[in-house]
């Protein structure tokens, strides 16, 4: 699944390539994908006309502000990404109209495409069928449950490490699942949970309660430098994820232990480990990050 690096990477491209767009119409073979409101034909007819005035990121979420009081919330889930090109309807198949990246497979699976008044289309390309896509009234979703209790940016201004602490307090469980959990931090999930512990040394099944003030430092530090790193990289993209463009990210260079195993580490070549965590992976390395 897209995390803050990839959700981030792609909200910059979209700034550059569709705001101040307005959409002229919609295509779907997909309605399940719309979550709100109750009917794609009502989504069609409310999204038509609206102008782009604003696109941000809370979180996972992908948020463009529109006209009229209107915000369109995408979740890309597992396997969804955003493009934007030209592409002509073949068939019942989107193929692209110049060649390049947005011929890879998997940038094909075209299941939501939107038509822009300069002529461009942005597209949710999503192999799995998994992704979100909701229309709001703007401060009806800034005031929603869902987004209330969403925990702080990581790489916001106003998380000082003093905010870090606060957030981990008197909270239970293993220190990679805290770090996943959406409602403590927004934004990071498996792969980026995984490089900061490898990174700073610790186990991901270390309770939050046992590690120390200069522990929780190296970790907020870890996250600092590990997010903003990815976010120049693009991302990673070993999976589904691609950029705008269709192009991959590059931080797979900087991967140490995100599945990694039965690998060398790195740093003391002993062989990286999984182990299942709360139904999830973590990759770690047995003697860097001892228990």
């Amino acid at each position: 699944m897209p995390e803050l690096p990839e959700v981030e990477t792609i909200v910059k491209g979209l700034q550059k390539k569709v705001l101040s767009r307005a959409f002229v119409d919609v295509w779907t073979d997909t309605e399940k994908i719309i979550k709100k409101p109750e009917s794609f034909k009502k989504f069609k007819k409310d999204i038509k006309g609206k102008k782009i005035q604003k696109i941000w990121r809370r979180g996972k979420n992908i948020i463009f502000e529109l006209s009229d009081g209107f915000s369109l919330l995408i979740h890309q889930k597992l396997t969804g990404h955003l493009l934007v090109g030209y592409w002509i309807l073949d068939n019942g198949y989107w193929k692209p109209r110049v060649k390049g990246p947005l011929e890879e497979k998997v940038n094909t699976y075209i299941h939501l495409m939107f038509f822009l008044d300069s002529g461009k289309m942005l597209a949710l390309s999503d192999l799995r069928k998994f992704a979100k896509v909701e229309l709001w009234k703007t401060e009806e979703l800034k005031n929603s449950k869902e987004f209330k209790k969403l925990g702080p940016e990581p790489l916001a201004k106003n998380f000082t490490f003093k905010r870090f602490k606060e957030a981990l307090k008197k909270k239970k469980g293993k220190i990679k699942q805290v770090l996943m959990n959406q409602e403590i931090i927004a934004g990071i999930g498996n792969i980026y949970s995984d490089e900061v512990l490898w990174l700073v040394k610790i186990h991901p099944f270390k309770n939050v309660s046992e590690l120390n003030e200069e522990e929780l430092k190296k970790i907020y530090n870890a996250i600092q430098r590990i997010l903003k790193k990815a976010i120049e990289l693009h991302g990673e993209s070993f999976s589904d994820y691609r950029d705008p463009e269709g192009r991959k990210g590059r931080f797979d260079k900087m991967r140490k232990v995100y599945r990694r195993e039965g690998e060398k580490c790195s740093r003391c070549r002993t062989e990286i480990k999984r182990a299942k965590i709360g139904g999830r992976s973590a990759h770690f390395c047995p003697k860097c990050q001892k228990l």
